[in-house]
């Protein structure tokens, strides 16, 4: 059973990525440092940028929960420390988006968009209290280059609430204070 009172850190992420994708590697590195650094993991499955992450996670001496789908089966060879259910696809952000002190978006697709819109959207109009949400690697800043220029914010500072990095090192540094 997870600790937690420790600091717990979501990511994020496509579960289309697979192990023999550089992508992959990178993640699970990150995350071992992650936990070594003494935070524990909380990701939306089992499956790509999110097993990466887990198996880090455990790879660092760290706990994983896993808030997977009830509609989807669980594979038995996951690396999650703990599983909860969730019974849709809003449960499941819910869970994630409330349970974390500090979230990482890794690459991805329209799922981890949409994850990453509604974390985004709730710290910046401060229904969250402030907590880290960092768009690791280069996947994401093209994109929000482009939000940069045509969206509508509802707040001014909106695109404050984001910590970009490109390496580890970056990602653990701006993990210090929390």
């Amino acid at each position: 059973m997870i600790d937690h009172k420790q600091k717990t850190i979501t990511a994020f992420g496509s579960s289309r990525i697979t192990p023999e994708d550089s992508r992959f590697e990178d993640v699970q590195t990150l995350s071992k440092k992650l936990a070594q650094a003494g935070w524990h993991g909380l990701v939306g499955g089992h499956q790509g940028m999110m097993a990466a992450f887990s198996l880090g996670i455990r790879e660092g001496g760290g706990e994983v929960t896993g808030v997977t789908l009830e509609v989807f089966p669980t594979p038995p060879n996951n690396s999650l420390s703990e599983e909860q259910r969730a019974s849709d696809f809003f449960q499941r952000m819910q869970m994630l988006i409330e349970q974390a002190d500090a979230y990482i978006v890794l690459p991805g697709g329209l799922g981890t968009l949409a994850e990453f819109a509604m974390t985004w959207d709730l710290l910046a109009i401060r229904i969250l209290e402030s907590r880290p949400l960092i768009v690791y690697g280069e996947c994401w800043q093209p994109l929000i280059k482009i939000m940069q220029k045509q969206l509508v914010m509802s707040v001014d500072h909106g695109f404050e609430s984001l910590i970009y990095c490109k390496t580890h090192d970056e990602v653990i540094e701006a993990l210090i204070k929390v």
